[in-house]
């Protein structure tokens, strides 16, 4: 097993029931960053959270350096029903008053994030949980929302306008995995809910991740929601630019994270179904792996004529 602080031996897989490989894996990857978001839906279940840590183990003792961003729009549905705080959503977006955003910051950094560095934790010293806030890590402007061609309010929502990494990359040069909450600070000292697949992707781009995996409650990528539930398995950051206005809920945000950061220099993004047990091992070492796949323009894509359009939840 690898130890903190030593380069990882490179080491044939057969972990967690997975088909061991011919090539050693890692011998591409290692070293890489590959930058995980996790959802709350995904979280909320006990035996998931298991499974996703036991996966992120995984990766950090294969060699490649993983950092986790995690969601949590269940537990924070869940907080404001306790509290009696309305609960809607507009454009995907959570609609984030200032009550809200007090719940938010607790539940995400108090609760989901501590739930996970534990699940992590139980394999190692290893994880260790940071806010974007932290080291202003994340600097954020308040978001824009339209909604059938009219703008409308949906409060503290923030969009990403810098990332300052080098908190993040020091953890990763001790040999930990970081653990981080979608929320941001503006530059007037706001401080913002983040979609966390958009913050995903903008901690991807800015610390020139290989990978990024997006974990979601739906097999993928739709190709034609709801008339069927093929999904597109590969399309390009061009195809993905003209399918966007067709998408809808949650699956909006998640893939216009997905096209900004591979037009930023990510390698590829896998958008996979986080209900699967080991979905994210299955997604970096297969090429068979289910789900979505998004590739830069360069690459060549196979996918469907119909226009995918997709209803998950938002988060």
């Amino acid at each position: 097993m690898r130890t903190l602080g030593e380069q990882p031996a490179v080491r044939r897989v057969e972990a967690v029931g997975l088909p061991s490989t011919d090539v050693p894996w890692s011998e591409e990857l290692q070293g890489r960053t590959v930058v995980v978001k996790c959802g709350g839906s995904t979280l909320e279940d006990p035996a998931l959270r298991r499974s996703f840590a036991q996966d992120v183990v995984e990766l950090w003792q294969a060699g490649l350096h993983p950092v986790v961003v995690h969601g949590g729009g269940p537990q924070i549905s869940s907080m404001l029903d306790r509290l009696a705080l309305e609960v809607r959503f507009e454009a995907g977006m959570r609609v984030t008053t200032p009550e809200a955003m007090d719940v938010v910051r607790m539940v995400l950094t108090g609760q989901v994030q501590r739930d996970l560095v534990g699940a992590i934790n139980a394999h190692g010293p290893f994880a260790v949980g940071m806010s974007g806030e932290d080291a202003h890590t994340l600097t954020a402007v308040r978001r824009p929302a339209w909604v059938d061609g009219r703008a409308v309010d949906i409060g503290l929502v923030g969009d990403i306008v810098d990332v300052a990494p080098d908190t993040v990359r020091n953890l990763l040069a001790g040999g930990r995995i970081p653990v981080v909450s979608p929320v941001a600070r503006g530059a007037d000292g706001q401080i913002y809910n983040v979609n966390a697949d958009l913050a995903a992707s903008a901690l991807a781009v800015a610390l020139g991740a290989d990978r990024l995996v997006m974990l979601t409650d739906v097999p993928g990528l739709y190709a034609d929601w709801p008339r069927s539930t093929e999904v597109v398995s590969r399309l390009t950051a061009d195809e993905l630019e003209t399918l966007l206005p067709g998408l809808a809920g949650g699956m909006l945000p998640k893939m216009e994270g997905c096209l900004r950061a591979v037009r930023s220099g990510v390698g590829r993004v896998h958008v996979l179904d986080g209900r699967t047990p080991h979905a994210v091992l299955r997604g970096v070492l297969t090429e068979e792996n289910p789900g979505t796949t998004v590739l830069p323009d360069a690459v060549p894509a196979d996918v469907p004529a119909a226009a995918p359009h997709e209803e998950e939840t938002p988060a």
